[in-house]
């Protein structure tokens, strides 16, 4: 019985901030986007390098996802000054690394599909009830990984060696090493995700 009460009371809370942070004005969603970009920050500064690729295994993308699923398509924007911060030279990059030089280097093009992921994993979890659960959290994230971050990340990685590597040479070194961990990634990611989002409508779900 205590155990019920103690559940209900956590989704009464859980659905009481969401709704909160959906009312939010614009300043106050700005503030809430730059600390999210803190929190990548932080996340980044997690990495360590496989032989054979210059691409590193980090733990930005926990900031990236998480800041989708709690602030909506604003976690996009939280994104977009991560990275404007960083480029100003501000050392929170992977590494403590900051500049535009890091953007325009090897894993630039992994930051930019951040700012994608999050606005699209934003706006399906605001928008879609039904995306909170379980197993389609992990489809959403793993095709955030696949497709929003991977395919810049390729396209970036292939300007910057100036076309030194073919498409396979370049999925070897910059995909494949990367697929175990960001699956795990992914379903540690949406593990808390379905956790901390309500089940019930907090805006203009329209799954409801």
């Amino acid at each position: 019985m205590e155990i019920n009460i103690t559940l209900n009371k956590y989704r009464e809370l859980r659905l009481n901030l969401f709704r909160w942070r959906y009312e939010l004005n614009f300043g106050q969603k700005l503030i809430l986007a730059f600390f999210l970009a803190c929190m990548t920050g932080i996340f980044a500064q997690f990495r360590f390098y496989l032989p054979g690729t210059p691409v590193p295994i980090t733990g930005q993308v926990f900031g990236v996802f998480l800041s989708g699923v709690l602030i909506g398509t604003w976690g996009g924007i939280s994104q977009i000054i991560y990275l404007g911060i960083g480029m100003t030279g501000i050392p929170w990059f992977a590494g403590y690394n900051g500049g535009f030089a890091y953007i325009a280097g090897p894993t630039g093009g992994y930051l930019i599909g951040f700012v994608f992921t999050a606005f699209f994993i934003g706006y399906v979890v605001d928008r879609y009830i039904s995306s909170r659960r379980l197993l389609p959290m992990i489809f959403l994230m793993l095709f955030s990984t696949f497709i929003l971050i991977y395919i810049p990340g390729l396209i970036q990685f292939y300007i910057w060696s100036n076309a030194a590597f073919s498409i396979s040479e370049m999925i070897v070194m910059c995909v494949l090493p990367f697929i175990l961990a960001d699956i795990i990634k992914s379903v540690i990611a949406a593990l808390i995700a379905t956790g901390i989002s309500p089940k019930t409508s907090y805006g203009q779900e329209v799954d409801i």
